[in-house]
């Protein structure tokens, strides 16, 4: 599968005009494109960010909603969006466990890394860092999105409600320290959001 994500930043009082904007006309949108998988809703009130993430089976399925997303998503995103950013992804690995529930936790790892060593990383997280993950109480899905060309990924974990997410934050750490040493990535941002829509289908 491949993802757009598009990651924005804004007002925190503005921030529910946008949700209720994505989760009607923007669902509508995603739905009515061909090879269209799923999408996801995440926000951190507090700050005032919005992340969100559409699944499509092909890399030309997601090309091809790009410009009529490109075209409605400022619309959608008024008044709340002072900045936003786009970017696409090759998903690498995904692991579903129970589906997770509205009010669960996304943790978001930025990573960087030579593009030469994508298949080491992919490699290296499907072997070494995802069966540790599976260990984590509450998780619900796991997934690694990259770019390889850009030498850039996310690693995301879902878990299925806010205490199951903060208890697991050492046990990541632990896992992440040590599948950055063994894929030659470096960690650039590590985030935490609250999950207000999540599905994906990857069958």
């Amino acid at each position: 599968m491949f993802v757009r994500t598009v990651y924005a930043t804004g007002d925190p009082a503005r921030l529910d005009t946008a949700i209720r904007a994505l989760n009607s006309e923007g669902r509508d949108l995603l739905e009515e494109r061909p090879g269209y998988r799923g999408a996801g809703v995440f926000v951190d009130r507090d700050l005032g960010k919005l992340f969100t993430v559409s699944w499509w089976e092909s890399e030309e399925a997601r090309r091809n909603s790009d410009e009529v997303m490109r075209e409605r998503r400022p619309a959608l995103l008024e008044p709340f969006a002072g900045t936003v950013a786009v970017e696409n992804y090759e998903v690498a690995v995904f692991h579903t466990l129970p589906h997770p529930t509205a009010g669960g936790g996304l943790r978001m790892t930025r990573v960087e890394f030579d593009p030469a060593d994508a298949d080491l990383f992919a490699d290296t997280f499907h072997a070494s860092v995802l069966p540790r993950f599976e260990n984590l109480p509450g998780l619900a899905r796991a997934a690694l999105l990259l770019d390889r060309e850009r030498g850039r990924g996310i690693v995301g974990t879902l878990f299925t409600d806010h205490r199951s997410l903060a208890a697991s934050r050492a046990g990541q750490a632990a896992a992440r320290h040590e599948g950055a040493a063994k894929a030659h990535v470096t960690v650039v941002g590590l985030e935490e959001f609250q999950v207000l829509h999540a599905d994906a289908r990857a069958d």
